[in-house]
């Protein structure tokens, strides 16, 4: 009963194991001299070593939602486009009204200045 768990537990020995071996030969490994442009705020906005329990902007949430939003547009599209052939005409214009309401969402968020970053 007991032998069937064994793979499980080696599974988890062995991804333990890689994981410490990697945290450890990149610490002895990589450089660590912190300089001020890697310590800047780049794309975040803010300081890298400030408090950890400070309030975002809505706006990296609304920039987030909005990635997944369009991400999802193209995962549905290859699907669609490898069986475009046998769905036919039907699937064409369903998918151009999929893609009309996204495009209408995107105009609305552009105008109502959801992509300019103050």
């Amino acid at each position: 009963m007991l032998a069937n768990y064994l793979p499980i537990l080696l599974f988890i020995v062995v991804g333990l194991g890689v994981g410490i071996v990697a945290v450890t030969a990149g610490s002895f490994l990589g450089p660590s001299k912190p300089e001020e442009a890697k310590l800047s705020p780049y794309e975040c906005g803010f300081e890298a070593f400030e408090d950890s329990r400070m309030k975002f902007d809505v706006r990296y949430y609304l920039v987030a939602i909005l990635f997944i939003i369009f991400d999802l547009e193209i995962a549905f599209l290859f699907p669609w486009a490898i069986v475009l052939d046998e769905i036919g005409i039907f699937g064409f214009w369903a998918m151009m009204l999929f893609l009309a309401i996204l495009v209408v969402g995107f105009i609305y968020e552009w105008k109502k200045g959801a992509l300019e970053w103050e």
